[in-house]
Formats: C-alpha cells, structure tokens, sequence
C-alpha cells in the first residue's frame, strides 16, 4: 500500500492558488457559520441591527449628551455609528477568526485542506452582520442630508483596512492560542478593552499629540478616523498612514507566522 505524505512547505507563500482551489470549502464553511448564527432565533438578522442600535442608543446618552464630547459639529449619533460599523466588523473578525481552528480541530484532524481557510471563513461570514450596520449607517446619513461627495469612495479603502486587521489579528491570535490556550481568555477581555482604546465613542483629537504616535500604532484609529473622512468630511491627519502600515504589517506577519505552524496543526490541537 503506497503511503502520501503532506508536509507543510516551508517556502512562505501566501498560497492563493491553493486557496481558490478550495474556494467551494471556504463558502461552505462560511454559509455554514451564517446558518448557525441565525437559526431557531425568532428576529433571525434583526439582531445585526440590534446590537448596533443599543450601543449606539448608549453612547449617545452617555457620550453624546452626559459628557458633551466634541464631534466637530457633526451629529454624535452619525459619529458614534461610523465607528461602530467598523469595529463591529472588526470586532466579530478578531474574536471568531481567534478560536477558529480550536473551534473547527475535528475537521483538522480528519482531511487535509490549507488551514487559513477557516478563519478566512469567519471574515466572509461577518460580512452579513457588517452590511447591515452599513446600509444603518447609510441611512442615517441620509436622515441628516449628507450627499456623497468624491471622497466617499475611499471609504472602502478604509473597510479594507478593517478586514486586513481583523483578519491579521484574528490570525495571530489562531495560531497562538494554538500553542498557549491562556489566548483564548485574554481575546473577550482586550474585545472590552480594545473599543475604548479606538476612537469609536471620540475623537483622536482628544488623545494629547506626544500620544499621537502610539495611539495610531492601532490600525482601527485610522481606519475610523479615514471612514468618517470619507464620509462626512470629519477632520483626518498623517497619523492614517501609521494606521495603515500597522494593518498591513499584522496581516503579513499574521499569515507568516501561521504559515510556519501551519503542518504542526493537526499534532498540536
């Protein structure tokens, strides 16, 4: 009996032909995650709504007529749920992407597919819940007569931004909790943490200016900052930059480091 060995390629590649191969898999999997999510619930998508619209409700309370913060004249209701929209996406990414593989090691154990494609599977199932709170977003800006102006098309330079760091951070967060499972009780503490450390419910313009830096070192502060840019005319600064190299260097550093355990997977989990 001939025996087939599959070892992982220590050649880093971000193996997108493999990838596409196993396209049919990665929508399964991911309509799979959609059909979980929503079955037996008696509002079913509604609650993609709901969430946003709470917190949204919260925030104007507390940070909109309590705390007065300063939104640049913009109505604090459109300010809070443009940065929402992102961090929920990015947000759900994180987490879900996070425990993917621990979640999924039956399915790990048994067949050989390219690994990445489960937490792949979690960004694209996301993508319900995010163009939900999209087209809130849309009608809100609607509801207090924004017009698209040129800008506005580079709002999904900023969505890809959020994908590019949820997904490399839910990447690096599978492949350590993978080794260390102390991983997967830090992720809903920094989840809590993490929306108020992004400009979700302020503006950075409130963080001190030798803070700038740092504070930008979080892809999400500029990703926020640029989609309220893109959108309403919000002011932005260079700081967007910091933002935007730090999501592409999580993403590829991300996928590198998975790449390297990835044939260790199955022993390890």
């Amino acid at each position: 009996m001939s025996q087939i060995v599959i070892s992982a390629d220590k050649k880093f590649s971000f193996n997108f032909r493999e990838i596409w191969e196993y396209r049919e898999l990665l929508w399964m999997l991911a309509y799979r995650d959609i059909k979980i999510r929503y079955s037996q619930t008696v509002l079913g998508v509604a609650w993609a709504l709901i969430q946003p619209l709470t917190t949204l409700i919260i925030f104007t309370l507390v940070f909109g007529r309590v705390v007065r913060v300063d939104t640049g004249g913009f109505p604090y209701s459109l300010f809070a749920l443009s940065g929402m929209a992102l961090w929920g996406y990015f947000s759900t990414v994180m987490s879900q992407a996070g425990n993917s593989i621990i979640t999924g090691q039956d399915m790990v154990k048994k067949v050989y597919f390219p690994r990445i494609i489960i937490p792949l599977s979690k960004s694209i199932s996301a993508f319900v819940d995010f163009g939900i709170t999209l087209l809130f977003l849309l009608g809100m800006l609607l509801y207090h007569r924004y017009s698209p102006s040129l800008n506005t098309v580079l709002a999904a330079g900023f969505i890809l931004m959020t994908i590019l760091s949820g997904l490399g951070l839910g990447i690096w967060l599978n492949a350590l909790t993978i080794r260390y499972r102390d991983f997967q009780y830090v992720l809903p503490f920094a989840m809590q943490l993490g929306i108020y450390v992004s400009p979700v419910a302020y503006p950075t313009s409130l963080v001190p200016a030798e803070y700038q830096f740092f504070y930008y070192l979080n892809p999400m502060a500029g990703a926020i900052d640029g989609m309220r840019w893109a959108l309403f005319g919000s002011p932005i600064n260079e700081g967007v930059y910091i933002s935007l190299a730090s999501s592409v260097l999580v993403f590829v550093s991300g996928w590198i480091y998975f790449h390297r355990i990835e044939g260790e997977i199955a022993d390890i989990v």
